[in-house]
C-alpha cells in the first residue's frame, strides 16, 4: 500500500497484518482520485472509518487543506497516526463511531469518504445525519465504499450521481439535492 500521487507519491504506508482489516486497494484508490481530480485541492476532507488513513493521506498528498481521520478502533487510529506522521501530517484524529462523530461535529466537509466494514448496512442513517446537520458543503460529495454484492441505494435528499466498480469494491457518489 502506497500513496499514488501528489507531493508524497510513492511513499509506502504501514498496513495491518492479517485479513481482519480491508484497506482500499491502490488500484481502486487511484481510480477514485482520477475521478475526483482537482476537487481535492484545498478541500476539507473527512476520512470516516479511516483504517490505515490511506485515502485521507492520498488526499493530503494531492493538496487538501484539512483532513479529519475518524475510526472506532484505537489500533486503526494508532496506525493511521503513524502513517500520517511519516509524511509530516498532524491533522485531526478522532476515536468514534461514524454516527457518533457525525452527530457531534459542526465542521462542514467538501468530501466525505465513508469506508465502513463491508457488513455495514445503515448507509441511509449515515446520509440522513449528514443532510440534517448540513455537514457537506454546497457541491460537496459523499463517497460510500461497499462490497459489490450489495446494491447501491437511493436515499431521500441525495442524488446518487455515479457508481464505479473496482474488483470487489463499489464507490457510490452522492450529492445533496438542493
Amino acid at each position: 500500500m502506497r500513496i499514488i500521487g501528489g507531493k508524497n507519491k510513492g511513499k509506502k504506508l504501514k498496513e495491518f497484518k492479517g485479513d481482519s482489516i480491508r484497506p482500499t486497494s491502490d488500484r481502486a484508490k487511484e481510480a477514485l482520485f482520477n475521478i475526483l481530480g482537482q476537487s481535492v485541492y484545498e478541500c476539507n476532507f473527512l476520512d470516516l472509518c479511516a483504517g490505515t488513513g490511506s485515502v485521507g493521506l492520498e488526499c493530503y498528498s494531492r493538496g487538501a487543506s484539512s483532513i479529519t481521520f475518524v475510526d472506532v478502533s484505537q489500533e486503526s487510529l494508532k496506525l493511521c497516526k503513524e502513517n500520517a506522521l511519516s509524511i509530516g501530517v498532524t491533522e485531526t484524529f478522532v476515536k468514534s463511531t461514524a454516527e457518533g462523530f457525525l452527530k457531534g461535529t459542526d465542521k462542514v466537509f467538501d468530501i466525505i469518504f465513508f469506508d465502513p466494514p463491508y457488513e455495514f448496512s445503515e448507509i441511509e442513517k449515515i446520509l440522513s445525519i449528514v443532510k440534517e446537520r448540513s455537514l457537506l458543503s454546497d457541491g460537496g460529495i459523499f463517497i460510500y465504499e461497499h462490497k459489490s454484492d450489495r446494491q447501491s441505494v437511493s436515499v431521500s435528499g441525495f442524488e446518487l450521481c455515479d457508481t464505479r466498480k473496482y474488483g470487489i469494491a463499489i464507490f457510490d457518489f452522492y450529492r445533496v439535492l438542493l
